[in-house]
């Protein structure tokens, strides 16, 4: 039997995007054939990466991380743009991938990324996979924006949480979107899912946000008056999510996947890139209970 050929839609969400790697590992050893990536932020940075074969480099990588490891990555900026300049993190993508054109990727990929000035999509299809997949992951206040020419581009799950328009012309048996800012399914999953946060005290829980709101303070950044339980963190990523979600049910009321696999915004925080393990392995039960569901799809 022929392999059922794959358009493969990667959303957008920080950490939880490390879900991807598992859909991605269950399709793969499954006998899913993909000949095509779309991503936006996380989205874009797990597809690019698989479309240059260099996927399980990268999740070996992942899964060394610690607390402190992603600490380490954070390079503080102290322009307006954003907090974290983002280059420690390329270039540790491109010691591992290595230097990749997107047009030359033996799969076809495209990164969505937002024009800022405009308020529309742009789309990489060609030039510096590194460059593309920096400006789609650039997160508002977080990241640094990226200057290409004279566009100023930042994360394309700020249009496009879930970019499935640019696999519309693909040839291919089956597109597959992975929207990981869903809603909560169920009290179980989100209560197991999160059962090493509880673990934990509240300080420890809180590291990540008592680093930006000193970082805040030391650069003069009055942007939100913190309250006992919502820190400026928490209430930025929040808001994003909460639209991201509305925009991707948006945007797939127009452009409908084949089959759609869904995780919860409550599933990961943004930034617990050190829970790869636990996050990659859901992302592979997920995909196993969605396709299961189609078993005339092998």
């Amino acid at each position: 039997m022929t392999a059922t050929s794959v358009s493969l839609v990667l959303g957008s969400g920080g950490a939880r995007g490390l879900v991807h790697i598992g859909v991605i590992d269950w399709l793969v050893e499954h006998g899913y054939k993909i000949e095509s990536v779309s991503g936006a932020s996380m989205g874009a940075l797990v597809g690019g990466i698989y479309a240059a074969g260099k996927l399980d480099a990268y999740k070996k990588w992942v899964l060394t991380l610690s607390k402190s490891d992603v600490i380490k990555m954070l390079d503080l900026s102290f322009g307006l743009g954003g907090l974290i300049k983002g280059d420690k993190i390329i270039n540790k993508l491109q010691n591992l991938v290595g230097t990749q054109q997107i047009e030359k990727l033996p799969i076809s990929f495209t990164a969505v990324a937002t024009n800022i000035e405009t308020g529309k999509e742009v789309w990489f299809t060609e030039g510096s996979l590194f460059d593309a997949i920096r400006a789609s992951i650039a997160v508002p206040l977080v990241f640094t924006p990226v200057t290409k020419g004279k566009r100023i581009l930042l994360d394309g799950g700020i249009l496009n949480p879930v970019p499935i328009a640019p696999t519309m012309s693909d040839s291919t048996d089956i597109t597959i979107a992975v929207n990981v800012n869903g809603e909560a399914e169920d009290d179980h999953v989100i209560e197991k899912i999160s059962a090493t946060l509880e673990e934990q005290d509240e300080g420890e829980q809180n590291w990540f946000t008592n680093m930006v709101q000193d970082l805040q303070e030391r650069l003069n950044l009055d942007l939100f008056e913190r309250n006992e339980q919502w820190g400026f963190y928490e209430i930025m990523s929040r808001s994003i999510e909460i639209m991201q979600n509305s925009i991707a049910k948006m945007k797939m009321a127009a452009y409908s996947p084949d089959i759609l696999i869904e995780f919860s915004s409550d599933t990961a925080r943004t930034y617990e890139f050190y829970r790869a393990k636990e996050l990659i392995q859901l992302g592979y039960d997920k995909a196993e209970k969605e396709l299961r569901k189609h078993p005339h799809l092998k």
